[in-house]
């Protein structure tokens, strides 16, 4: 006789308190980036817990990735709510940054007092190093994988020329190859690669690393979430245009309230507002990760804002892969650094950390509002092929602009002193020659080498760095 099918309302349920214990737990240990940050999730909540199935998971995984945002992030924020509601995602996505806040927060104060120190500036000697490795091996592992047809390549290569050779804004580089890919789905069917068949056989990040598609689960215990759609506790995921609206005036209101209070305080050109406006806007375009909109950030907030020095950014990026969180928190530390340059009336240790606070807010509410909005919508628009040929140019860009941002960060790395030289339109950067880092340069070669061929991890590379740029910088 065979066995009984299993009841999928007999899985233990799971209490939002119990819940916020793992979801600590994930924020404390989401080291390594996305791809890191997603393996570990898939084996917390799908393998070990079974809160969730393989299909849900990476059908959710799948929509995170369209969005703009730290991708990782979401798809916590997004299970969270599945198993329990806003107060579930809310949870969930909070603690999956907390962690990182607090230690970004921590160094982006000891930085800032202490980065004259010779110590203190030889561990970042070699931080930088390593950074350079880390951003080229982005650009290798995500062209790779999406630069699947000519067409991509050629869009790919155009989104370098236009940030590099003539400073496009990046959300007009993301908005122009977003226009390309359904023009050139309307006309040119062929030309370009769905986003589907990128990611047949797996869901892959855009950091380069993927969890594989594995065979479904056998009859068995049911999930968590299995044991909720059996006795009718998924009620919220079915589309409501009330809770649409509630959702996106309760979110927007949250999104703007620290700037408007900012503004009333400080007034309207003070650098909290200013930092506000600014990161607002990043946070509606960050297709592609953090590395996708670094190269914005850094010309902004190097040449317009004098907020960062040049090699700064590199430190900020060195400091966001060595904690846990998501890597789009060096956005705190850019913007620690420049509310502490231009403090206003405050204390600069008082005016970074508000700084840093309202950068992770104007960051992050976004991606609340992404989820609880439009998850329960998007299932209608996954096999819109249109769409999938807009996202496939959308990705093939940022692989350009991650490129501009390899480069860029390269030749701070290499030479102490890199001018802008202007022909009519034209807007590249120049090494001053003289200023050529050999040491540094190596150094980076050698991160390189140890990432890229003989596959060492990133926490391990960047430990190696740290050290051997801190005996050479100390001894030269």
């Amino acid at each position: 006789m065979p066995d009984a099918a299993p009841d999928p309302a007999s899985a233990r349920p799971v209490s939002l308190r119990q819940a916020a214990r793992v979801w600590a737990k994930i924020g404390l240990l989401g080291f390594g980036g996305p791809a890191g940050q997603i393996a570990l999730m898939h084996t917390e909540l799908v393998e070990r817990r079974r809160w969730i199935d393989e299909a849900r998971f990476l059908h959710a995984l799948n929509y995170c990735m369209l969005l703009p945002g730290p991708e990782a992030q979401q798809l916590a924020t997004y299970i969270g709510w599945l198993m329990h509601r806003t107060a579930g995602g809310v949870v969930a996505g909070g603690l999956f940054v907390l962690p990182g806040f607090l230690a970004i927060a921590a160094l982006s104060v000891l930085y800032a007092r202490f980065q004259t120190l010779p110590l203190v500036a030889a561990l970042f000697f070699g931080l930088k190093s390593a950074v350079v490795a880390i951003v080229a091996e982005a650009v290798w592992k995500l062209g790779k994988r999406t630069l699947v047809s000519r067409g991509l390549l050629v869009l790919a290569a155009l989104a370098f020329v236009a940030i590099f050779c003539f400073a496009v804004p990046f959300p007009a580089v993301v908005l122009g190859a977003g226009l390309v890919g359904l023009v050139g789905h309307r006309f040119w069917p062929g030309w370009l690669a769905t986003s589907s068949s990128r990611r047949r056989g797996g869901s892959h990040t855009p950091g380069g690393g993927a969890v594989p598609a594995v065979e479904r689960h056998g009859p068995g215990a049911p999930t968590v979430v299995e044991a909720l759609a059996a006795s009718g506790g998924l009620a919220h995921t079915v589309p409501s245009l009330r809770r649409t609206v509630t959702y996106v005036v309760t979110c927007a209101a949250l999104w703007a309230l620290p700037v408007v209070v900012l503004a009333a305080r400080f007034g309207r050109s003070s650098v909290f507002v200013t930092e506000g406006i600014f990161f607002s806007k990043a946070a509606a375009v960050t297709f592609g990760g953090a590395y996708s909109v670094l190269a914005y950030v850094a010309q902004r907030a190097v040449e317009s804002y004098g907020w960062l020095r040049p090699g700064e950014m590199l430190d900020g990026l060195g400091m966001a892969e060595t904690t846990p969180g998501p890597l789009i928190m060096v956005l705190q530390f850019v913007g620690f650094m420049g509310a502490f340059r231009h403090p206003g009336g405050l204390s600069p240790l008082a005016a970074g950390l508000l700084g840093s606070t309202v950068t992770v807010w104007v960051t992050f509410v976004p991606c609340f509002l992404w989820i609880f909005v439009g998850a329960p919508y998007i299932e209608a628009l996954r096999g819109y092929r249109p769409l999938g040929a807009a996202l496939s140019a959308i990705t093939a860009a940022v692989v350009g602009v991650i490129l501009n941002l390899s480069v860029w960060f390269a030749a701070h790395v290499a030479f102490r002193e890199v001018r802008v030289e202007v022909l009519g339109p034209l807007r590249m950067p120049s090494p001053v020659w003289r200023t050529f880092d050999a040491q540094a340069t190596l150094l980076a070669g050698a991160a390189a080498v140890v990432l890229l061929r003989l596959g060492w991890g990133v926490p391990r590379t960047l430990a190696a760095c740290v050290v051997a740029g801190a005996a050479v910088s100390l001894l030269r």
